[in-house]
């Protein structure tokens, strides 16, 4: 695990999923995309617990330097000298397939045009398009939000 020196001013830094962990390392700073929008965490941050969205993840300075990833779905805790992102799905850009996120998106509009009266499968195919259309802008170098 990434080591600080107290009052580095560096986060500790992990990004894990179900079968790997993608980032061990420190930071300057972390922006996260929560449920309710993004958010930024420094060294020295209030304690947060979120529930992550889909979108990127990025790191700045640190020993991670300045990179970026796609996430979706899952909870970050935020304490003054760590953040730890547990993800759902967490991809480097490159490992993006677009053509897949395409087919994805148009299986959710699909889904949404299909929902008729049914609320909950709207905010399913809501979710799904909000993925897919956060995975090409991410392996495009954009953000779609």
């Amino acid at each position: 695990m990434a080591e600080t020196g107290n009052n580095s001013g560096l986060l500790t830094v992990r990004l894990v999923t179900p079968d790997r962990v993608l980032v061990d390392a420190t930071a300057e700073a972390v922006e996260l995309p929560s449920m309710s929008g993004y958010l930024e965490a420094l060294y020295g941050h209030a304690p947060l617990l979120a529930e992550l969205g889909a979108g990127e993840v990025r790191l700045h300075g640190g020993t991670s330097g300045d990179q970026t990833f796609f996430v979706a779905w899952g909870f970050v805790e935020v304490l003054p000298e760590r953040v730890t992102i547990l993800a759902e799905t967490a991809l480097h850009p490159n490992e993006i397939d677009k053509a897949e996120a395409q087919q994805e998106l148009q299986a959710g509009d699909k889904m949404w045009h299909e929902a008729g009266d049914d609320g909950a499968k709207y905010d399913e195919a809501n979710a799904i398009m909000r993925e897919a259309a956060e995975k090409i802008a991410s392996a495009e170098g954009k953000t779609a939000a």
